[in-house]
């Protein structure tokens, strides 16, 4: 059985017009989803261990995707991250994609593409849970 602690989405944007886009789009596919406005934000609020899944923008102020990223191998390295960027540039996502990112997608991206993405991140982070539940 999935482990539905880790079941929430976490949304990292600071738009607000995409993060209340993505908040309802989530929401609206019945999964849980919490948004912020800034990756420090997310990272203080005590929210990464219930973290199924992190959708985060490239370019923000403060700390930027590709930095929030890092920080989450570092404490949850099975955590998939999906990034989003209306200022795309290759060697960012190489970098992302190298790094573990599961995938990246460029604004204006597809509704279905990225809960499609979103629930094979919590597809994968399911699994991993039950096989560190079998194996204890």
């Amino acid at each position: 059985m999935a482990d539905l602690s880790k079941s929430i989405v976490a949304v990292v944007d600071d738009d607000p017009r995409v993060r209340e886009s993505l908040e309802s789009l989530i929401a609206s596919a019945g999964l849980a989803v919490c948004v912020f406005s800034r990756a420090e934000d997310f990272l203080r609020g005590g929210h990464l261990a219930a973290t199924g899944c992190l959708i985060t923008d490239v370019r923000m102020p403060g700390m930027d995707g590709v930095a929030l990223q890092r920080h989450v191998r570092s404490a949850r390295p099975e955590l998939p991250v999906i990034f989003i960027t209306a200022h795309h540039v290759d060697e960012v996502e190489r970098r992302a994609l190298a790094e573990g990112a599961l995938c990246f997608l460029r604004k204006p991206f597809d509704a279905g593409e990225l809960l499609r993405a979103t629930r094979t991140a919590l597809s994968k982070i399911s699994t991993k849970d039950s096989e560190s539940t079998t194996e204890r």
